[in-house]
Protein backbone atom coordinates (compact mmCIF):
# COMPACT_ATOMS: atom_id res chain seq x y z
CA UNK A 1 0.00 0.00 0.00
CA UNK A 2 2.79 2.34 0.78
CA UNK A 3 4.53 1.66 -2.39
CA UNK A 4 1.32 2.51 -3.84
CA UNK A 5 1.02 6.14 -2.67
CA UNK A 6 4.51 6.47 -2.94
CA UNK A 7 3.74 5.94 -6.63
CA UNK A 8 1.31 8.12 -7.15
CA UNK A 9 2.41 11.15 -5.57
CA UNK A 10 5.71 10.63 -7.38
CA UNK A 11 3.96 10.66 -11.10
CA UNK A 12 1.58 13.68 -9.55
CA UNK A 13 4.65 16.08 -8.85
CA UNK A 14 5.85 14.91 -12.35
CA UNK A 15 2.82 15.72 -13.66
CA UNK A 16 2.29 19.45 -12.26
CA UNK A 17 6.02 19.89 -13.17
CA UNK A 18 5.53 19.47 -16.47
CA UNK A 19 2.60 21.21 -16.47
CA UNK A 20 3.90 24.46 -15.52
CA UNK A 21 7.15 24.21 -17.87
CA UNK A 22 4.22 23.91 -20.37
CA UNK A 23 2.32 26.74 -19.08
CA UNK A 24 5.06 29.12 -19.15
CA UNK A 25 6.89 28.10 -22.31
CA UNK A 26 7.51 31.19 -24.69
CA UNK A 27 8.91 30.19 -28.19
CA UNK A 28 11.90 32.17 -29.25
CA UNK A 29 10.76 35.46 -31.16
CA UNK A 30 12.70 35.96 -33.96
CA UNK A 31 15.28 39.19 -34.04
CA UNK A 32 17.17 40.83 -36.93
CA UNK A 33 16.72 40.63 -40.59
CA UNK A 34 14.38 38.22 -41.38
CA UNK A 35 16.40 36.36 -45.11
CA UNK A 36 12.80 35.49 -46.53
CA UNK A 37 12.49 39.53 -46.62
CA UNK A 38 15.68 41.37 -46.62
CA UNK A 39 15.77 42.90 -49.79
CA UNK A 40 18.77 44.77 -49.61
CA UNK A 41 20.82 41.76 -48.24
CA UNK A 42 24.46 41.49 -48.87
CA UNK A 43 25.12 38.16 -48.25
CA UNK A 44 27.07 38.86 -45.36
CA UNK A 45 26.81 39.00 -41.28
CA UNK A 46 24.12 38.20 -39.14
CA UNK A 47 20.91 38.12 -40.79
CA UNK A 48 18.14 35.51 -38.65
CA UNK A 49 18.51 34.89 -34.98
CA UNK A 50 16.44 33.94 -31.79
CA UNK A 51 16.20 35.31 -28.99
CA UNK A 52 14.31 35.39 -26.01
CA UNK A 53 11.94 38.68 -26.44
CA UNK A 54 14.42 41.47 -26.54
CA UNK A 55 16.68 43.49 -28.97
CA UNK A 56 20.06 42.08 -30.25
CA UNK A 57 22.80 44.30 -28.40
CA UNK A 58 24.60 46.74 -30.00
CA UNK A 59 28.38 44.70 -29.24
CA UNK A 60 26.76 41.09 -30.53
CA UNK A 61 25.56 42.36 -34.00
CA UNK A 62 29.49 43.93 -34.18
CA UNK A 63 31.17 40.74 -32.85
CA UNK A 64 28.66 38.82 -35.78
CA UNK A 65 29.54 41.36 -39.06
CA UNK A 66 33.39 41.21 -37.55
CA UNK A 67 33.03 36.94 -37.70
CA UNK A 68 31.12 36.75 -40.96
CA UNK A 69 33.95 36.97 -43.22
CA UNK A 70 35.58 34.20 -41.50
CA UNK A 71 32.35 31.95 -41.23
CA UNK A 72 31.55 32.93 -45.10
CA UNK A 73 31.36 29.35 -47.02
CA UNK A 74 30.57 28.60 -50.42
CA UNK A 75 29.41 24.59 -50.74
CA UNK A 76 29.42 25.62 -54.67
CA UNK A 77 33.22 25.03 -54.22
CA UNK A 78 33.77 29.27 -54.16
CA UNK A 79 37.00 30.53 -52.96
CA UNK A 80 38.28 28.59 -49.73
CA UNK A 81 36.62 25.45 -50.68
CA UNK A 82 39.13 24.20 -52.98
CA UNK A 83 42.26 22.95 -52.64
CA UNK A 84 45.43 24.86 -54.28
CA UNK A 85 45.05 22.46 -56.95
CA UNK A 86 41.66 22.73 -57.45
CA UNK A 87 41.19 19.37 -56.11
CA UNK A 88 38.14 18.48 -53.85
CA UNK A 89 39.34 19.40 -49.66
CA UNK A 90 40.35 16.37 -48.29
CA UNK A 91 39.25 15.12 -44.70
CA UNK A 92 41.25 16.21 -41.82
CA UNK A 93 43.91 13.69 -40.05
CA UNK A 94 42.46 12.93 -36.76
CA UNK A 95 46.10 13.90 -35.92
CA UNK A 96 45.16 17.38 -36.81
CA UNK A 97 46.07 19.80 -33.71
CA UNK A 98 42.75 21.15 -32.28
CA UNK A 99 43.91 24.96 -32.67
CA UNK A 100 47.27 26.30 -34.23
CA UNK A 101 49.33 29.66 -34.08
CA UNK A 102 49.61 31.34 -37.40
CA UNK A 103 51.09 34.35 -39.77
CA UNK A 104 49.65 35.01 -42.58
CA UNK A 105 50.51 36.91 -45.97
CA UNK A 106 47.10 38.13 -47.69
CA UNK A 107 46.79 39.40 -51.38
CA UNK A 108 43.32 40.64 -51.81
CA UNK A 109 42.28 41.11 -55.33
CA UNK A 110 39.03 42.51 -56.74
CA UNK A 111 35.80 41.30 -55.91
CA UNK A 112 37.50 39.50 -52.31
CA UNK A 113 35.73 40.40 -48.79
CA UNK A 114 37.74 42.90 -47.22
CA UNK A 115 39.95 41.90 -44.87
CA UNK A 116 39.62 42.49 -41.05
CA UNK A 117 43.05 44.85 -41.23
CA UNK A 118 40.89 47.04 -43.80
CA UNK A 119 42.72 49.57 -46.29
CA UNK A 120 41.46 49.63 -49.60
CA UNK A 121 39.74 47.56 -52.29
CA UNK A 122 42.47 45.98 -53.76
CA UNK A 123 42.50 47.10 -58.03
CA UNK A 124 44.44 43.78 -59.04
CA UNK A 125 42.73 40.92 -60.63
CA UNK A 126 42.90 37.59 -59.39
CA UNK A 127 45.64 36.29 -61.81
CA UNK A 128 47.79 38.90 -60.38
CA UNK A 129 47.32 38.25 -56.86
CA UNK A 130 47.73 34.65 -57.56
CA UNK A 131 50.77 35.44 -59.52
CA UNK A 132 52.23 37.83 -56.88
CA UNK A 133 51.11 35.50 -53.61
CA UNK A 134 53.15 32.85 -55.32
CA UNK A 135 56.33 34.41 -55.66
CA UNK A 136 55.77 36.05 -51.99
CA UNK A 137 55.33 32.42 -50.61
CA UNK A 138 59.07 32.10 -52.30
CA UNK A 139 60.40 34.54 -50.15
CA UNK A 140 58.11 33.65 -46.89
CA UNK A 141 60.07 30.31 -47.03
CA UNK A 142 62.76 32.01 -46.85
CA UNK A 143 62.03 35.17 -44.43
CA UNK A 144 58.38 35.31 -43.44
CA UNK A 145 58.21 38.59 -42.02
CA UNK A 146 60.04 40.22 -45.63
CA UNK A 147 56.80 38.59 -47.73
CA UNK A 148 54.57 40.11 -44.79
CA UNK A 149 56.03 43.41 -45.30
CA UNK A 150 54.46 42.94 -49.06
CA UNK A 151 51.61 41.55 -48.10
CA UNK A 152 47.85 43.49 -47.68
CA UNK A 153 46.51 45.10 -45.22
CA UNK A 154 45.33 42.37 -42.83
CA UNK A 155 48.86 40.65 -43.71
CA UNK A 156 50.60 39.84 -40.13
CA UNK A 157 53.94 38.08 -38.33
CA UNK A 158 51.44 36.65 -35.93
CA UNK A 159 47.85 36.71 -36.17
CA UNK A 160 47.29 34.69 -33.24
CA UNK A 161 45.15 31.69 -32.37
CA UNK A 162 42.28 30.09 -34.65
CA UNK A 163 40.25 26.76 -33.69
CA UNK A 164 39.65 24.04 -36.13
CA UNK A 165 35.84 24.89 -37.71
CA UNK A 166 36.31 28.46 -38.13
CA UNK A 167 38.21 28.90 -41.47
CA UNK A 168 37.25 27.44 -44.70
CA UNK A 169 37.87 24.08 -45.45
CA UNK A 170 40.76 24.63 -48.21
CA UNK A 171 42.84 27.21 -45.55
CA UNK A 172 41.85 25.47 -43.02
CA UNK A 173 43.22 21.91 -44.28
CA UNK A 174 46.22 23.91 -45.62
CA UNK A 175 47.39 25.62 -41.87
CA UNK A 176 46.35 22.64 -40.13
CA UNK A 177 48.54 19.52 -41.46
CA UNK A 178 51.40 22.00 -41.49
CA UNK A 179 54.22 21.20 -39.21
CA UNK A 180 55.41 24.02 -37.09
CA UNK A 181 57.31 26.29 -39.07
CA UNK A 182 56.11 25.20 -41.98
CA UNK A 183 54.88 27.70 -44.95
CA UNK A 184 51.57 26.50 -46.83
CA UNK A 185 51.08 26.43 -50.36
CA UNK A 186 49.15 29.30 -51.73
CA UNK A 187 45.31 29.07 -51.26
CA UNK A 188 42.43 30.86 -52.34
CA UNK A 189 39.74 32.28 -49.95
CA UNK A 190 37.00 34.80 -49.38
CA UNK A 191 39.36 37.06 -48.92
CA UNK A 192 42.20 37.06 -51.17
CA UNK A 193 44.87 34.53 -51.30
CA UNK A 194 46.69 33.46 -48.33
CA UNK A 195 50.47 32.04 -47.80
CA UNK A 196 50.21 31.13 -43.76
CA UNK A 197 53.06 30.07 -42.44
CA UNK A 198 52.10 27.90 -38.61
CA UNK A 199 53.82 29.40 -35.57
CA UNK A 200 53.02 26.83 -33.17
Amino acid sequence: MQRWVTTLVGVAIVGLAVWLVARNFHPPKPVGRDPKTAADDDGGGLMFAYADGGHVPEAGALLAADLAPLLDSHPDGGPGNTMPDGSAVPPLPVTAPHQVRFGVVLLSYAGAQPSAGGGRAAARSKAEAKALADKLRIIAEQDFHAAVQQGDAGSADDVGRVKLGILEPAPEYVLFTLPVGGVGATVDTPRGYWVVKRLE
